[in-house]
């Protein structure tokens, strides 16, 4: 292995779980460590003072400026954009503190409340464990517009943020929950799932069959489910409840078609938020996941 090549994959964890982060979608995140592979083959590693402040800053800023275009072209996605999952093989982790609620489907969603340079400052800074100067210098602005950048982005964070923090444990028995339900679709037992006020995302990216817009709810979302499982009466539908970004997630497969994967947030009685990627490009690299060891199928 050479050096060039040596030097990246020491840190190649690390960049892509900021590009990651930074993007919400791995083929976007692979993208951005290409050219910065390429960028590194050309640099003269003699000429640098710390390789890793220079690959991080590097990432950012490629990140930073495909997130902007991203930004403009989500304008006219057709409805609700969801973030895609890794694959639980795709999840190592420099550290713990770069793990966690950060990479959850939730939280990454939760950022895009935040504009791309709020984004890259609060990860630097609060993800990444960079100081405000060092954040600063790999954006390539004063450090006190970096404080500013991560006050807000905290601040809208807040706002947005779930009321309740539950643990694995009560998300995968609310998902068991559903699965019984669907099972046998009456009204009460789907709505008893739901909180008063839950929401329902879902991303079909215009290739499959989506709400264009978020449902509010309990009664609205359990009609909307009850009309599902009738719809899927006469086919073979697997239900496997999966590790996707480090939270459980819910698959459903009709006639072992990969059609939908859920992912929920819940108060640990009943069910908040939901969010449904729908979308079979984002859905194609979790083909292989029930081979994981972190698969469990419901029937």
């Amino acid at each position: 292995m050479d050096s060039d090549t040596a030097l990246f994959e020491h840190y190649r964890s690390r960049l892509f779980g900021l590009a990651y982060r930074m993007l919400g979608t791995p083929a976007d995140a692979e993208d951005v460590l290409h050219d910065v592979w390429l960028r590194l083959h050309a640099q003269d590693l003699a000429g640098l003072d710390d390789a890793e402040a220079w690959l991080v800053t590097v990432t950012t800023r490629l990140a930073l400026d495909r997130l902007r275009r991203t930004k403009a072209e989500r304008e006219h996605y057709p409805g609700p954009w969801l973030p895609e999952p890794l694959l639980p093989k795709d999840e190592q982790p420099d550290t713990t503190l770069e793990r966690g609620e950060s990479l959850t489907l939730s939280f990454l969603l939760l950022l895009e409340r935040l504009s791309p340079e709020e984004r890259a400052a609060f990860l630097l800074h609060d993800v990444f464990d960079y100081s405000h100067a060092e954040a600063a210098a790999i954006l390539g602005i004063a450090e006190e517009a970096c404080r500013q950048r991560v006050h807000r982005a905290r601040s809208r964070l807040r706002e947005g943020r779930p009321r309740f923090r539950v643990d694995e444990a009560a998300q995968r028995r609310l998902l068991q929950r559903f699965v019984a339900a669907m099972a046998e679709p009456s009204l009460d037992a789907l709505q008893a799932l739901f909180a008063e006020d839950a929401v329902h995302v879902s991303d079909g990216g215009g290739l499959a069959r989506a709400t264009l817009r978020p449902l509010h709810g309990a009664e609205r979302l359990a009609r909307l489910y009850r009309q599902l499982a009738r719809h899927l009466s006469g086919a073979h539908v697997r239900y496997e409840v999966v590790r996707l970004n480090g939270a459980p997630a819910l698959l459903f497969r009709e006639n072992e078609t990969l059609t939908t994967a859920m992912w929920i947030e819940c108060d640990g009685d009943r069910i908040t938020a939901v969010h449904a990627l729908r979308h079979p490009g984002k859905l194609a690299r979790l083909l292989t996941v029930t081979k994981s060891p972190f698969s469990a199928s419901l029937h």
